[in-house]
């Protein structure tokens, strides 16, 4: 199992979208489509926290997959609904185009006990 942890800025204003798409897939009406969605592309965990700070405020992202090239790449070019949906959202939430690709952070510390 791969992990990978980020964070995206959230664009002035859009904390409370963010919040709200985020419990929708969490516990909402889009619950079944967001777990069809990470089942199909190999994702077994996800978590995401909204962190304010001076900068503004970002979302903290954690997930974790069997192949984390391949998650990106699925998320980046699936047709389908929920799928595009979420690459809208992104896109107009944190001002990222997933489809012009996703290089994963440099990560330079891994401490485990």
């Amino acid at each position: 199992m791969s992990a990978l942890g980020f964070v995206l800025p959230l664009l002035p204003g859009k904390t409370d979208d963010d919040r709200e798409a985020m419990t929708s897939c969490w516990t909402g009406h889009r619950k079944g489509a967001f777990e069809a969605s990470r089942k199909r592309h190999g994702i077994t965990r996800e978590a995401v926290w909204i962190q304010t700070t001076p900068a503004g405020d970002a979302a903290v992202i954690y997930v974790e997959a069997e192949n984390l090239e391949a998650m990106l790449k699925g998320l980046a070019e699936s047709q389908e609904p929920f799928d595009r949906w979420f690459r809208e959202y992104v896109r107009d939430v944190h001002g990222v185009a997933l489809e012009d690709g996703f290089p994963p952070p440099e990560q330079v510390l891994d401490f485990r006990a």
